[in-house]
């Protein structure tokens, strides 16, 4: 295990990050040079390999090299990978939800177009995922962790040439894994037991002749929190900060639609803690909650470190690209929320960092905006992998930005969720947000939509959908909005019906 910082000892807050940053310029224009010399950066015949870590639930803001990160989280690896690599500091996700963004980071697809539209619904056949296209270019590849694609179907996947997965959403104590077919108890804390499965494949259970992909899944941070005994009470005496949004008053809602206030008495809201169970488990208070997600956040980041840490003793972090990233955001107490699936900034941001020694200027800083649906193309670039798409990507490859290059760039990123019968108190959400703006469209009985300027208004607290002075640029949005969406297909909305029932297809003809 990583060693452990003492509690209230920033392992690197903003302004060192910062300083280390700028000092490792030198350091990597040196390494960068011998790599060039050593594997030929640009000659295809040395193919990078590539990990790719997924999270569960993580914020883009709880890492502790950002401004606003509670100020007692220790994240020393994943701000490692920030100081030394690149900081994505504009990710979202096109779905917050955890089966559509795995679905999409895997497809290079929106919802609209993998159909993957809830947390039950299995991927349909025929789906051809990223890692398919790097097995035929020779690549060796392996998937560990959590799927969720298909609720209760642990078998391996095509694309993956060892496979150790979980059903469902899984535990967070001793797992029952699926490795290669065969299922197995393995004893212990499920992010240390992931990342175990990921350094013995990475030792023993690969061709060392080849190149390699790896992508592991963890289960944490997903509700209901549950860091490893190691860490449970780190963080005990940590004092909270509430946000502002969370409080019930007029000022947080006046101008916000109906469901959001209502939300807050819903399964996803925080009055409705201590009042009701959640998935048979009682809910928490938010601090306890709060803190449980932080001890989690930190055992998570601590396993991120065994596996760069792996990288650099062995020589391969001299040629593997990993990237970080987390599946979807989650509010913590903000306009009376925990969950993700809505609009709002802490349910569609997410955290992202890119890890290359001698490839990435150490303390890059990526501002345009990227999506889960660019990873699946940017992964293939990196690998200089350049197939005949089954079907076309949405995304698109961020790799040159990775490089510091400057390449045209979108202007504005689209987002979708689809109502689900067993969370009703989200609705179903479609979404256009610029670096400024955010509209947000509304589909069912809801009284308004949601228009934000996030300049002047980060937090989401004043809808300016009736304001008299923004109605034409709230008019262009929605027209762009569903212009695109039409363009793309995304306004074929794949309904699934409530567990056990069957539709009746002559009535939906009628």
């Amino acid at each position: 295990m990583a060693t452990q910082a003492p509690l209230g000892d920033r392992q690197c807050n903003r302004r060192r990050f910062l300083k280390l940053a700028g000092a490792g310029v030198a350091a990597w224009a040196f390494s960068g040079a011998c790599a060039q010399d050593h594997h030929g950066s640009a000659d295809e015949s040395q193919r990078r390999n590539v990990i790719f870590i997924l999270s569960d639930d993580h914020r883009y803001d709880f890492m502790s090299f950002m401004e606003h990160c509670p100020d007692f989280l220790e994240t020393p690896n994943l701000d490692r990978m920030a100081r030394q690599g690149a900081y994505l500091a504009n990710a979202f996700v096109s779905t917050s939800l955890c089966s559509p963004s795995r679905a999409s980071i895997l497809t290079g697809q929106y919802m609209h177009h993998h159909h993957v539209v809830d947390n039950q619904r299995p991927v349909p056949e025929g789906t051809v995922f990223f890692p398919q296209y790097l097995q035929q270019a020779g690549y060796e590849t392996a998937f560990i962790g959590k799927w969720h694609m298909g609720h209760e179907d642990d078998r391996p996947r095509p694309g993956f040439d060892h496979w150790a997965s979980f059903k469902g959403q899984g535990t967070y104590f001793d797992p029952v894994l699926n490795v290669n077919g065969t299922r197995q108890t393995f004893p212990g804390y499920t992010t240390d037991v992931l990342t175990d499965q990921a350094l013995a494949w990475l030792k023993d259970g690969r061709d060392a002749s080849r190149p390699f992909f790896l992508y592991l899944s963890f289960k944490a941070v997903h509700y209901p929190f549950q860091p490893a005994p190691r860490h449970h009470g780190r963080y005990e005496k940590a004092q909270i900060q509430r946000p502002e949004t969370m409080a019930n008053t007029e000022r947080n809602y006046q101008t916000q639609p109906h469901w959001v206030r209502e939300r807050r008495y819903s399964i996803h809201g925080v009055d409705h803690m201590e009042t009701g169970p959640y998935d048979n488990d009682p809910v928490p208070s938010f601090d306890d909650l709060y803190k449980r997600y932080c001890e989690t956040v930190h055992g998570l980041d601590e396993n991120v470190g065994r596996v760069l840490d792996y990288l650099v003793q062995t020589g391969l972090s001299r040629s593997t690209l990993v990237v970080y990233m987390g599946d979807n955001g989650f509010a913590l107490g903000e306009h009376g929320f925990y969950d993700k699936r809505d609009a709002f900034e802490e349910s569609i941001r997410v955290p992202m960092l890119a890890w290359a020694p001698g490839l990435i200027r150490p303390g890059t800083r990526i501002d345009p905006m990227v999506q889960n649906i660019d990873v699946a193309p940017t992964i293939l670039d990196a690998a200089a992998v350049k197939p005949a798409l089954a079907k076309p990507m949405d995304g698109r490859s961020f790799w040159p930005l990775l490089q510091g290059r400057s390449v045209p760039w979108r202007d504005h990123i689209l987002y979708e969720y689809h109502w689900e019968w067993n969370f009703p108190a989200t609705p179903t959400v479609f979404a256009i947000r610029t670096d400024r703006y955010k509209y947000i469209y509304y589909h069912g009985v809801w009284d308004h939509d949601g228009f934000y300027d996030l300049a002047t208004d980060p937090h989401e607290r004043h809808n300016l959908i009736r304001v008299p002075a923004y109605q034409q640029q709230i008019e262009a949005f929605r027209n762009q909005l569903f212009d695109e969406l039409e363009a793309g297909g995304g306004l074929h909305i794949p309904v699934r019906p409530p567990r056990g029932e069957r539709l009746d297809q002559r009535k939906l003809r009628r």
